[in-house]
């Protein structure tokens, strides 16, 4: 009777916190939408210049000439994995790749936020098309003879027929062209994507150790955190919603901006200015204004 009655309790709970996740799930999704609505053209755009950035890679496997391997201190620093070990370097890469798609969606499932997945993707995606179009200059302005095992001399993947069609350029050869290509070599694509999404997490995510090891696994060079840097202070601020500020979804038009400057200088004019506890004392942590006694409450709320 006691393990029926503990069944009973354990099925309640199950149940009662599904419908708690369900809610949240539509919530958000519902917020997300309205965001989306508001941001698709950012979005696409990206999304198209992904296919770009491929076409661009194919269009330089065209002209590469494989040669001699060229020095590079990182050839003295690491050893070589060879042939039979390069999944190595392709699995930390996709172990970084989707450990970050899965926490720009966290959101959707706990409590504690602080993005929006929507405007989270829409700064990452400004941040992958600049430093492509700079890789795609380089790597047409420099070509160098490729060292990976499929690029050297002798190997029939090092140099490409001529295309019988434009077709046959424009299709890119997916998925084997993307992991095949031969003198797109600086700057790498691989490490534009991780320091792009380190350097992401770096500023909204608050789990110090996955930080760490984010920088460890992708500790890399100036290009992409110089654009990631100058474009993040271009960009308009995302709204924090660590601090329960759900209902700030969109930064304000011009139009709103103006009526709301309008009626705080009307209520100053009158006399009136609002809740006493407006006038708090604050804390600034990392760039952002916090309520003392809530600075704390939010970092740890945090995911």
């Amino acid at each position: 009777m006691e393990l029926v009655s503990d069944w009973k309790k354990m099925s309640l709970y199950i149940g009662r916190e599904a419908s708690k996740l369900w809610k949240r799930i539509c919530a958000e999704t519902s917020k997300e939408i309205q965001l989306l609505a508001e941001n698709w053209m950012y979005i696409l755009a990206g999304l198209i210049f992904q296919y770009v950035h491929g076409l661009a890679a194919r269009g330089v496997h065209y002209l590469h000439q494989p040669g001699p391997i060229l020095q590079d201190a990182g050839f003295f620093l690491l050893p070589e994995l060879g042939p039979d070990r390069g999944y190595i370097s392709e699995n930390v890469f996709s172990f970084i790749f989707f450990s970050f798609l899965l926490w720009t969606f966290h959101p959707f499932i706990l409590k504690s936020k602080k993005i929006y997945t929507v405007l989270v993707w829409c700064r990452v995606l400004a941040f992958l098309v600049a430093s492509q179009f700079l890789r795609i200059i380089t790597f047409y302005s420099t070509q160098l003879p490729g060292p990976n095992y499929h690029c050297r001399e002798g190997s029939k993947l090092a140099r490409l027929p001529r295309p019988e069609s434009a077709l046959e350029v424009l299709l890119i050869n997916f998925p084997r062209g993307i992991f095949y290509g031969c003198g797109d070599l600086i700057f790498s694509s691989h490490m534009i994507f991780s320091l792009v999404f380190v350097r992401t997490y770096q500023k909204y995510g608050t789990k110090r150790w996955i930080k760490q090891l984010g920088l460890a696994n992708s500790l890399a060079w100036y290009t992409v955190n110089l654009v990631v840097f100058f474009i993040d202070k271009k960009l308009p601020e995302m709204p924090d919603r660590s601090n329960g500020g759900a209902s700030l979804l969109l930064p304000l038009s011009t139009k709103d901006r103006d009526g709301r400057t309008k009626e705080e200088n009307h209520k100053l004019i009158n006399g009136n200015i609002g809740d006493p506890l407006d006038w708090r004392p604050r804390t600034q942590m990392n760039g952002k204004i916090m309520e003392d006694g809530h600075a704390d409450t939010a970092m740890n709320n945090g995911v």
